[in-house]
């Protein structure tokens, strides 16, 4: 693994669909995901500039921030995985940002827990565009109702939108996913005038953040493309 090649290669390919875009590079957040690697590679991450972690096992992420001590307070950790609402204080008390509210009943519980907190949980919530059974996620029709619930929770911030495409070798084949989760998150902020904290669409992985970004990403999920073969992300 040439680490420091692989995350040349990953910016590259950033800033040029960023400049595509019209876009700049704080308009994204390249999210590297950890799941198949441990502490001391996460550690190496930081020399690179890169802070933002995701993982999807929660007692594999306490672990590794454990092993971290310290430093994992450089870092901002981001769940991405299902997450079941018996794991959701756990996740709240040592995740800064959930990518996957996908029902009521998590929000519910997630606001609960904010309340306790005395702060608001930052969360996205996740949309199934694909419609694809074995993916999560709120139906796209049902988001403006969804929405609606959820801001109206003291407990939680909803900061934007998460969806998963299909796995394709053709990144072109789910476009028009990522570019109607972008309609969807405009048009939340169109008739609900949500705030600045509406700002948010993660979207995207190794085999395809490229498009995503083409089509509006403010996050990309990369774990594969930094870490090679067998690294999903």
């Amino acid at each position: 693994m040439d680490l420091k090649q692989n995350i040349i290669s990953v910016r590259a390919k950033i800033n040029i669909a960023l400049a595509a875009a019209g876009r700049r590079p704080e308009d994204l957040t390249l999210l590297t995901v950890t799941k198949y690697v441990d502490a001391p590679v996460i550690k190496e991450l930081l020399s690179f500039g890169l802070q933002d972690i995701g993982e999807n096992r929660l007692q594999d992420a306490l672990e590794k921030q454990r092993a971290l001590g310290e430093l994992k307070n450089k870092y901002k950790w981001h769940f991405i995985g299902s997450l079941q609402t018996n794991k959701a204080r756990q996740v709240a008390l040592n995740f800064d940002l959930i990518h996957s509210l996908d029902r009521m009943s998590l929000a519910e519980t997630l606001n609960n827990i904010g309340e306790q907190m005395g702060r608001p949980i930052p969360v996205l919530i996740q949309v199934n565009v694909s419609g694809e059974r074995t993916k999560h996620g709120i139906a796209p029709g049902e988001l403006g109702a969804f929405y609606e619930a959820v801001r109206k929770l003291p407990g939680l911030c909803a900061a934007g939108l998460m969806t998963m495409a299909p796995f394709t070798d053709d990144p072109e084949t789910v476009r028009p996913v990522f570019r109607e989760l972008r309609l969807l998150f405009e048009r939340v902020r169109a008739e609900y005038n949500p705030g600045p904290e509406w700002r948010e669409l993660s979207m995207g992985m190794s085999n395809d953040f490229v498009v995503a970004i083409e089509e509006g990403a403010t996050i990309v999920r990369v774990g594969s493309a930094i870490f090679g073969v067998g690294t999903e992300g």
